[in-house]
């Protein structure tokens, strides 16, 4: 980085340091008659304030974790007992009815974003 941009940058962090009514007195005892490089402090601080906080909000909280399907486990009243098979559009399971009448199906669960169009 050259002289000049060290300059320039520290010039603009210290410039946001300052309180707004104060800037502009601070930008032209910082600057000292260098038009052209106020004129880039003054963009940057701009820049910065039009900016807004966007990163001054905690990210949004993650998604839940995607289910997973296991032996054992519970879709709706079905009991996952094992795994036929497994296609381009979903995963097949054996699992065991319990309403309303109990026996042994194929369960096909569709993988996700394979029920929409899009």
């Amino acid at each position: 980085m050259s002289e000049s941009s060290d300059r320039e940058e520290r010039i603009f962090a210290e410039a946001l340091a300052v309180p707004a009514g104060d800037r502009q007195r601070f930008l032209a005892e910082a600057c000292r008659g260098d038009d052209d490089l106020r004129m880039r402090v003054e963009a940057l601080v701009r820049a910065h304030e039009s900016a807004g906080g966007f990163m001054a909000a905690p990210p949004a909280a993650p998604p839940p974790p995607a289910m997973t399907e296991a032996a054992g486990s519970w879709i709706g009243r079905y009991k996952l007992l094992q795994k036929l098979g497994e296609g381009g559009c979903g995963v097949v399971w054996m699992a065991e009815q319990e309403e309303p009448v109990r026996r042994r199906v194929a369960l096909k669960i569709i993988k996700l974003g394979m029920d929409t169009k899009e």
